[in-house]
């Protein structure tokens, strides 16, 4: 089996900056993709941020320049920053990733439990 585990999360002002973690662990093979999306009351789930196995990254158009994915291959582990925070940025954010177990299995998606972020004064 695989998890990912998410940390990171919690309450902080307008404009201020949190940093997201996730660590898949497990059966792991190798990953492909991985990527944080998030959940806003009475929303649709969204995506983020995107970091691809040949190191290219995608962002939504509302976090371009305010958000930054980055992500340590030896340690599994995907990594969201996130600065200039706005109130419209609360939410749940989800880790994902693409995860092939084994040699001989497909990638298969997995997710992480959330972790909430709330900006507000």
């Amino acid at each position: 089996q695989v998890q990912l585990v998410e940390s990171g999360g919690g309450l902080v002002q307008p404009g201020g900056s949190l940093r997201l973690s996730c660590a898949a662990s497990g059966s792991i093979f190798s990953i492909k993709t991985m990527g944080w999306y998030r959940r806003a009351p009475g929303k649709e789930r969204e995506l983020v941020a995107l970091f691809t196995s040949d190191a290219n990254t995608n962002y939504v158009d509302s976090v371009k320049g305010r958000f930054t994915i980055s992500r340590d291959n030896a340690k599994n582990t995907v990594f969201l920053q996130m600065n200039s925070l706005k109130p419209e940025d609360t939410a749940v954010y989800y880790c994902n990733a693409d995860v092939r177990p084994t040699r001989d299995t497909y990638y298969v998606p997995y997710w992480g439990q959330g972790t909430q972020v709330t900006v507000s004064s």
